[in-house]
C-alpha cells in the first residue's frame, strides 16, 4: 500500500475515533444502530453529517472533474474564487456530486469532497438490456433520462462487454456508480462538464423516484 494512502487511512480513522456526533442519525450510526447507508435512505433523512459516510462507505473515491475560476463584483471590487466539481463513489451502487469554492484551489476541492457526501444517493444496479438479460448488476434497470441547464443525457442499459459508450465526464460518473455497461446519448452543451455530470447524477437518481413510487403503489 503506498505511503500517503496508508496516512489517508490512519486519518480516516483518527478522525472517525474523535468524531462526536451532532445528530439523532449521527448518534445511530457512531451507536451502531444503524449500520447501512440505505437505512439512512429508507429513513427519508438529511445526511448533515459527513463523518456518516465515512463511517458507513469508507471505501470511497472521488475525482475531481472540473476546476473552474469564477467571478462576482462586489461594492469594492471584482471578486474572483476557483468553483471544485467532484465526484465521490464506491463503484458498487453510491454515488455523489459536490461543488466546492474558495480563493484558492486546495480548500475548494476540500469544500466540494463534503458536499459530495452531503449529496449522496444509492444507484439501482442491474440488468435491463434485452440482449443481456443475465441478471447481474453490470448496468441499469431501466432507461432514463435527465436534463441539467442546456445538457441532456439518455442512459440506455447496455448487454455485457460493451463498456461506458460516453464521453469522459459521463464515464466518470458511471464508473463510480458501479456502472461497467451503457450506452448514452447526449444533446445540448455537451462540453459542459459541471452540467454533464449533474445531468448524469439526476439520471441515476430518477431511479430511485421510480423505485419510492412502485413502494407507494404496493
Amino acid at each position: 500500500m503506498p505511503y500517503q494512502r496508508q496516512r489517508q487511512e490512519e486519518d480516516h480513522r483518527a478522525n472517525l475515533a474523535e468524531w462526536k456526533p451532532r445528530t439523532k442519525i449521527g448518534t445511530m450510526v457512531k451507536n451502531g444502530e444503524i449500520t447501512s447507508i440505505e437505512q439512512i435512505f429508507a429513513l427519508g433523512k438529511p445526511i448533515k453529517e459527513v463523518e456518516i459516510i465515512d463511517a458507513l462507505l469508507p471505501t470511497l473515491e472521488d475525482k475531481v472533474i472540473e476546476i473552474a475560476s469564477v467571478q462576482r463584483m462586489t461594492k469594492n471590487n471584482r471578486k474572483q474564487k476557483y468553483r471544485a466539481t467532484v465526484i465521490m463513489g464506491d463503484k458498487n451502487g453510491h454515488i455523489g456530486i459536490g461543488v466546492g469554492k474558495d480563493v484558492e484551489v486546495k480548500p475548494a476541492i476540500s469544500s466540494g469532497i463534503r458536499n459530495a457526501k452531503q449529496h449522496m444517493i444509492s444507484v439501482s444496479l442491474g440488468c435491463g438490456s434485452w440482449e443481456c438479460n443475465c441478471g447481474t448488476r453490470h448496468s441499469l434497470p431501466l432507461i432514463t433520462k435527465a436534463k441539467c441547464g442546456s445538457a441532456e443525457i439518455i442512459l440506455k442499459p447496455a448487454p455485457r462487454g460493451v463498456g461506458l459508450a460516453a464521453s469522459a465526464t459521463v464515464r466518470n460518473v458511471l464508473e463510480l456508480a458501479g456502472v461497467k455497461d451503457m450506452w448514452t446519448f447526449a444533446s445540448g452543451r455537451t462540453r459542459d462538464k459541471y452540467n454533464m455530470a449533474l445531468a448524469t447524477y439526476e439520471a441515476l437518481n430518477k431511479l430511485n423516484e421510480l423505485k419510492n413510487l412502485d413502494s407507494i403503489k404496493q
